[in-house]
């Protein structure tokens, strides 16, 4: 897509006022041309020899901080001087690697290609082995593409080995040997090596902290040119001067504009120095920073941190010698000994190699087996425990180099052999001498110390700190330092810190050097920084105001002083304005022409001196101001910033105009905006406005407008951009009271601090300078505010700033309630009373004695009190007892005997030190005689206790079965104490006597109901006494008593039951017991169902139930039992209609023709009797009545024969009811018996009654 065509806009035409600056601008310039080009060429030869000198002076200061360890001759581990570099050639070039090594006796060398020993024999002329006076080389002549690898040079005498490494990497050139061009192709490019590449670092890696067994990442940011993907710059990373290579331990990764080194298993030896190298088209980049390495936490409390640099020398094919450095201990005991453990080579099991701790740190390793191949670690003891083991060593394999020389034999415990030299008999190292730290950062120092005289093969130091009052010391290093001078990093700004020194060698810990002066850690002294903003206040023609910002950085000193420099805008030549110093940061600039132009430029100066001049300010016309308006407000400022609020304040205009200035207008932007938007409509009076609705993260400018009667002044010159973010650690203003003392005040705890911060407290955004209402102070951090006389004129907004930090800033409103509050507080502390949990009460004790107690919330031992009882004192005596506790703070008065004369008023007086309070308590009238009555029934209570009686009195219960329990408790009975049960006075005898002995004992009431109400009553007695317990069943004890059986009830009420009778239907819900009283309510439809002759209600003691009478169709639908038990409500619902409506009906229909059946069926209404006497020769009737429908038919028998109607026996049947049987002339032989048999036909069959009389 074609981009679219630029049209030149038309040049903008100048004003006259621009088109005269611009002639007379163009007058001067090729006047000064020529005076031009001589001051830049001097300042750029007074520039060139600047620089050289302060070149020359930083080389001289680093080699006379560097300490030249002056070897004394002596048995020494063979040393590395200068260790070798790497190299990078072209091919077909020779290649001269070279070290120095330092050793007593005189080191061997050896020289190794990628592990394997370099022999000269081997390719004659293209190995050279060189050594003299302590240098050694290897020449490669001719160097081949083949000949890239590490090349290691090992120096070992009778006291040890060390070993140098660097790697030789040969390149060929593009067009060599080997190459060959094919016409036709595209002739290979030129190989490009990565030191032809561009390289610029960005964002470096800072200094570090890591835990033990942790992982970390350092990382360098940088810009490659050009950046090629198979092409990544060269980097090497050094670790205290040592070049390191990529393994499990430390990954490597160069590409994408970042190199990275990955630690993935920190341990404290990786504590050091990093630098990254990167080889550059100009030579090579760097940069360092210290890693530090601390102790991850113990196993055991207070056990010591792990040893490390764990080394094998020596190695002989059944022994080797293991050497390592000892831990840092501050605060954990002092380390009593150290364990070797070893482990194969492939092998995760380690064996501990000696029974006891070896308190030296070497120790011989014996039992190696010729070939093997090991690992060894070493843990360090402790009083409190054993530490975590160290990083495992590098693989050694047991081999038989020739025998050592200068070797001593020492038997220790008896347990084995330790091969020590010499020098190693002499102990730990002397004492370090004096500790300095002076200032470095804002979060560092610098410490520098005098080596110990006595070094004795000194491995390093350790450098500790704490903090100024604490007795807690901290480890600055975890690995021992070589040098006498370190940077303590990661330190709280503004906090102090004392330091000490020990020394540490095989043998362990010197002692602790003295300990170092406080330091303040702030950053060290410098000048400031140039001042900026160089603001025009007013012109009279002859003079101009001028004013300016402070610098941004004080250099760690409060700035003092201004000079200012002025000069003619078409002139080179600056000018003092003034010699003395001035401390304000407004001038008036004298002596000047009116209408020429000026140019100005400030420099502050501190303790330090003078800093570099600001830049120059724009050109600036001296003409008078004439305007009605007023001139600009100046020395805009912020306080309070917040992410949705800040507090802008700025200085009154110098000009005022024709008249005074009436309010001020705020205008704000966002920063790179120069859409300027009124933060308030109407002008403000005073100098500070609070700006809301901020966006958080969001940076503003602003500036300020001044208006009086005449309009709106000049803008005030733009403020420094501002981020709408709180300080981290930000924290407000405190209003409280002082406990002590009572002062009201404001305190301030600042986030951030430095060594010459102040605290400028301010009310209403005005200074409050000398007031002698305000008191303000600084202790550390904090800052206070207090009031003296404080009240209404104290009201108000109060600020506070924090000098010389990063804005760290906050107020706080005194309100009228706040003050109320506060004051009450303070005379409360002003006039101290003894506070009080709880006043003076009473309580009524169990043998009706009455204990009057209080307490207090503190007591001490020295604290006094008296009771007054009705004005007059009381002290301890026989009937009242007093005493206190001052743990508890309770004070308390018993009174035995309490009567009627007790009644009165109550008074505690109490004195503990300045401190003094009273209580009272008025017991009279209905309260006197409530206490009284409890004392009576308490002290009867104790009586009553004395002998048998009812722990617990009579009260229900309702087993799962519903049957009700009177149950109660006892104590104090025996076997003689006789129980009996009453119910409305009479005794109630069980067939099992009550057991009083079992401690509890119950009245069982199965199938309770209304009948069993009544007053219950229990009774124990014996020898010892007597008591009784009363329960009434009756009113809302009986209400619960049948919730409870309800409860009961309902929860195991079944699902409703049909049951069809000749009546009607009936549903019947059966349950564990039902009785009327319980609150049972059936419904139809949810409607609630009244018992009538329509539909009865009732029950048994298994269920209750409903029965529908001649039942029809408008009974069909659902009904429902709902069983309530005051709480809960249990309903069982059928549903009766359809096919359960039908099949019930019918059987209804079925039962209620048998019943009718049943009815009708013939009887016998008078019977005969069952004997008959009577005299011979008399006559015998029998009358029988009977009943039937129809009537029935009637039939005699005598003897089980028909009796037919003759002369000896006359039948009759009457009114078909009466049926009679005549016998005349009865004699003794004609003893019958005699039977009625009648029968009756109906629907359903015959019904027979068969009546009978003998005689």
């Amino acid at each position: 897509m074609a981009e679219p065509a630029y049209t030149v806009p038309e040049f903008r035409q100048r004003s006259t006022e621009e088109v005269e600056e611009y002639q007379r601008v163009s007058t001067h310039v090729g006047k000064g041309l020529a005076a031009i080009q001589e001051e830049l060429h001097r300042m750029r030869m007074a520039t060139k020899a600047q620089v050289d000198n302060l070149a020359i002076k930083r080389e001289v200061q680093e080699r006379m901080s560097r300490k030249v360890d002056l070897y004394e001759e002596g048995n020494k581990l063979p040393d590395f001087l200068v260790a070798l570099r790497p190299h990078t050639v072209w091919e077909k070039t020779p290649v001269k690697l070279y070290c120095t090594v330092h050793g007593h006796p005189r080191p061997v060398v050896s020289w190794f290609k990628d592990g394997v020993p370099v022999n000269p024999l081997n390719a004659p002329g293209k190995y050279k082995i060189e050594s003299k006076y302590g240098v050694h080389g290897l020449i490669i002549s001719r160097s081949a593409v083949s000949d890239t690898a590490e090349y290691s040079a090992v120096a070992s005498n009778p006291f040890g080995t060390a070993t140098s490494k660097a790697t030789v990497t040969v390149k060929r050139p593009a067009g060599g040997a080997g190459e060959s061009c094919q016409l036709g192709l595209v002739p290979r490019l030129t190989q490009m090596h990565p030191s032809k590449l561009e390289v610029t670092l960005l964002e470096r890696f800072s200094v570090s902290f890591g835990v033990e067994g942790g992982s970390i990442s350092l990382a360098c940011s940088m810009v490659v040119v050009p950046d090629l993907p198979n092409l990544p710059p060269l980097a090497h990373w050094y670790r205290d001067d040592h070049l390191m290579k990529a393994g499990p331990l430390a990954e490597m990764k160069v590409g994408g504009g970042l190199a990275r080194l990955n630690l993935p298993r920190l341990a404290k030896d990786d504590e050091g120095l990093y630098t990254l190298r990167i080889y550059t088209k100009e030579g090579t980049t760097e940069h360092s920073a210290y890693l530090f390495v601390q102790d991850a936490v113990p196993s055991v409390a207070g056990a010591p941190g792990a040893p490390m640099s764990v080394k094998v020398f020596d190695i002989n094919m059944d022994f080797a010698l293991v050497s390592w450095k000892p831990p840092n201990t501050t605060n954990e005991a002092v380390v009593s000994g150290y364990f070797v453990d070893r482990c194969e080579a492939g092998s995760d099991h380690w064996v501990q190699c000696n029974d006891t701790p070896v308190k030296v740190c070497k120790y011989p390793v014996t039992g190696l087996t010729l070939g093997q191949a090991v690992h060894f670690r070493v843990r360090a003891v402790n009083s409190a425990g054993i530490s975590r083991p160290s990083r495992r060593s590098q693989k050694v394999t047991a081999a038989d180099p020739a025998e050592s020389e200068r070797l001593q034999v020492v038997n220790i415990r008896g347990h084995y052999d330790i091969l020590i030299r010499d020098d190693d008999l002499e102990g730990v190292p002397s004492t370090p001498g004096q500790v300095v730290a002076t200032r470095n950062t804002k979060s560092s120092v610098f410490v520098q110390w005098e080596a110990s005289k006595v070094p004795n093969n000194l491995l390093g130091y350790y450098i500790d700190a704490r903090p100024a009052g604490s007795k807690l010391w901290q480890p600055c290093n975890h690995k021992p330092f070589r040098h006498t001078r370190f940077v303590v990093h990661g330190l709280v700004p503004g906090e102090t810190y004392v330091f000490r020194v020990q020394a540490v060698n095989l043998f362990g810990l010197s002692e602790e050097s003295q300990e170092s002066s406080p330091i303040a850690v702030e950053p060290a002294l410098a000048t400031p920084s140039s001042p900026f903003g160089i603001t025009l206040l007013s012109c009279n023609g002859s003079s101009m105001t001028l004013a300016w910002k402070s610098p941004k950085h004080c250099g760690g000193s409060h700035v003092n002083a201004y000079y200012v420099d002025r000069r003619n805008a078409d002139k080179l030549q600056w000018k003092e304005v003034n010699v003395s110093a001035i401390k304000e940061r407004v001038y008036t600039v004298e002596g000047l022409t009116e209408g020429n132009f000026y140019e100005f430029k400030v420099q502050a100066g501190n303790m330090a001196g003078v800093g570099v001049p600001s830049e120059a300010s724009k050109p600036m016309k001296c003409e008078a101001w004439t305007m009605a308006e007023p001139g600009p407000a100046f020395d805009l400022s912020f306080s309070e910033v917040r992410s949705d609020s800040l507090v802008i304040l700025w200085k009154a205009p110098v000009y005022t105009g024709a008249s005074a200035v009436t309010g001020y207008l705020v205008e704000m932007a966002k920063k790179g905006s120069s859409d300027f938007t009124a933060v308030n409509q109407d002008g403000v009076s005073h100098r500070y406005l609070q700006v809301g609705g901020l966006e958080a993260g969001e940076t503003y400018v602003f500036r300020v407008r001044s208006v009086n009667a005449d309009g709106v002044g000049k803008a005030s010159q733009v403020s420094e951009p501002i981020l709408a973010k709180a300080l981290p650690g930000t924290q407000e203003i405190v209003c409280g009271v002082d406990e002590q003392t009572g002062d009201i005040f404001l305190s301030l705890e600042a986030c951030e601090i430095s060594e010459t911060s102040q605290f400028v407290w301010s009310k209403n955004y005005k200074g409050i300078g000398d007031c002698p209402r305000l008191s303000a102070s600084a202790d550390g951090r904090t800052s206070r505010l207090t009031f003296t006389s404080p009240d209404k004129d104290d009201l108000g907004r109060y600020s506070v700033v924090v000098t010389d930090t990063d804005g760290v800033s906050a107020s706080h409103t005194l309100t009228e309630d706040a003050l109320n509050t506060m004051l009450e507080l303070s005379h409360a502390i002003r006039n101290p009373i003894v506070p009080l949990k709880h006043g003076l009460n009473y309580e009524i004790l169990e043998k009706g004695h009455v204990r009057f107690w209080l307490q207090a919330t503190k007591l001490s031992a020295a604290a006094s009190y008296r009771f007054i009882v009705n004005d007059k004192e009381v002290t301890s005596g026989e009937g009242q007892k007093i005493s206190h506790d001052a743990k508890t703070g309770v004070i308390q008065m018993t009174v035995e005997h309490f009567t009627r004369a007790n009644e009165g008023t109550y008074t505690v007086q109490i004195h503990d030190g300045k401190a003094k309070n009273q209580t009272s308590l008025v017991l009279v009238g209905d309260v006197f005689k409530a206490a009284l009555t409890e004392a009576e029934f308490q002290r009867k209570e104790h009586l009553r206790k004395l002998g048998p009686h009812f722990s617990e009195y009579l009260y229900f219960t309702v087993a799962e079965d519903c049957t009700v329990l009177l149950a109660c408790k006892v104590a104090n009975v025996k076997k003689e104490t006789k129980f009996t049960w009453y119910k409305e006075d009479e005794e109630i005898v069980l067939e099992t006597a009550p057991n009083a002995m079992s401690g509890s004992v119950a009245l069982p009431i199965p199938q309770f109901s209304r009948k069993d109400q009544g007053v219950y009553k229990a009774t124990l007695s014996d020898d010892k006494g007597k008591d009784t317990s009363l329960f009434e069943v009756s009113g809302q004890v009986f209400d619960d008593i049948i919730n409870a059986i309800a409860k009961i009830a309902g929860t195991s009420a079944s699902e409703l039951v049909l049951q069809c009778t000749p009546e009607g239907i009936r549903l019947q819900c059966y349950m564990t017991y039902y009785t009327e009283e319980m609150k049972t309510v059936w419904k139809h439809r949810d409607s609630k169902i009244a018992s009538s002759e329509k539909m009865r209600i009732g029950g048994t003691a298994e269920m209750a139930w409903m029965q529908i009478c001649d039942p029809s169709d408008k009974e069909k639908g659902q009904y429902t039992i709902e069983i309530s038990d005051g709480v809960n409500v249990y309903a069982r619902s059928f549903d009766l209609s359809g096919q359960a409506y039908t099949d019930a009906y019918e059987e209804y229909l079925r039962l209620k023709a048998a019943a009718f059946a049943e009815k009708n069926r013939g009887r016998v209404v008078g019977g005969l009797p069952d004997v008959v006497t009577i005299m011979e020769h008399k006559s015998l009737s029998l009358t029988c009545t009977v009943w039937g429908e129809p009537t029935p038919e009637v039939t005699w028998f005598k003897n089980e024969q028909e009796v037919a109607s003759c002369e000896h026996t006359k039948v009759t049947f009457e009114g078909g009811k009466f049926a009679s049987l005549v016998i005349t002339q009865v004699t003794s032989l004609s003893q019958q018996r005699v039977m009625l048999y009648m029968f009756i036909t109906v629907h359903l069959g015959t019904c027979t009654s068969m009546p009978h009389a003998s005689y």
